[in-house]
């Protein structure tokens, strides 16, 4: 009765890269494909775990933890009798709950961050624009200090070196082995805003051009005249190789996030970004730029 393939103990549920918040979202849309194979509603699937029909989609996409009980019950329920191919979906579940490296920082970062930076260490493609500061991926340390210390770098506190040292950590994904594509979009003013002083601007700037030349990283500025008429404000689009997992659209605001991974809302978000590819200077051109901005610090 089981026609929905188990995860794999090797691949992408057992890619070492992946995050607890992915496997989460892959292992809920394995269990939704088997449920909806055996035809079988959520709020049945919720009975079976004494729960309801809304646990069962929170489960199902991705946005609660897992219980080991809860998910043996659905396999029995859902058709799932060889204890192979349960063994495996009960290991997913182990490894989707546990805790990213950015576990021991819980102090420091919001729930609502938290899951972007699970999704950001899964993407295979991160496209970005930005009005105001430099891609957190392609900040230097003291930039980034700078912006967490609001200008004080020089009297940081602990606090802020650890919030900087979590920025830092996000940019490993950038050295690893099949890194993500970047694509990085910035507003003209960012290259003329002193942020952190004209020292720290300037080895940003050497930082941007340093980047560039490796061949999972893009960047383009779009000029002043054409600066705000395609986006409102800074976005990202995170895409994934994974089937399961849908492209997330990610906003940030002063207090909080929105995650939109509707098709209808992703296609408008990558007309935008498209739009903001064609203002901007090409990468070439945009090398230049940088350079121009350096020089002129």
């Amino acid at each position: 009765m089981a026609l929905i393939d188990p995860p794999e103990t090797s691949g992408d549920a057992g890619d070492q890269r992946g995050s607890p918040t992915a496997r989460r979202i892959m292992l809920g849309a394995r269990l939704r494909r088997l449920r909806e194979a055996a035809d079988i509603s959520r709020s049945e699937a919720g009975f079976a775990i004494r729960s309801s029909e809304s646990k069962i989609s929170r489960l199902e996409l991705g946005r609660v933890s897992f219980k080991p009980r809860d998910v043996t019950d659905l396999l029995t329920m859902y058709g799932v009798t060889d204890p192979e191919k349960r063994e495996a979906f009960l290991e997913m579940v182990k490894r989707s709950n546990e805790p990213g490296w950015w576990h021991r920082y819980t102090d420091l970062v919001a729930d609502w961050f938290q899951d972007y930076l699970g999704l950001e260490e899964s993407a295979s493609r991160i496209q970005t624009w930005e009005q105001q500061f430099v891609p957190g991926l392609l900040q230097t340390e003291e930039y980034a200090k700078a912006i967490a210390s609001h200008g004080w770098s020089p009297l940081a506190s602990q606090s802020v070196q650890r919030q900087v040292g979590v920025r830092m950590r996000r940019q490993a994904v950038l050295g690893r082995p099949n890194p993500p594509k970047v694509w990085a979009v910035m507003d003209e003013s960012i290259l003329h805003r002193p942020i952190g002083g004209r020292r720290v601007l300037s080895a940003q700037i050497e930082h941007l051009l340093d980047l560039t030349k490796r061949p999972n990283v893009t960047v383009q500025v779009v000029p002043y005249q054409f600066s705000g008429y395609a986006a409102e404000g800074s976005f990202t689009t995170l895409r994934f190789t994974e089937p399961e997992l849908p492209d997330v659209v990610y906003i940030e605001h002063l207090t909080g996030a929105l995650y939109l991974d509707k098709r209808s809302d992703t296609e408008l978000y990558g007309r935008v970004f498209d739009r903001l590819t064609v203002d901007a200077y090409t990468p070439d051109q945009s090398r230049q730029l940088l350079m121009k901005a350096r020089a002129e610090i």
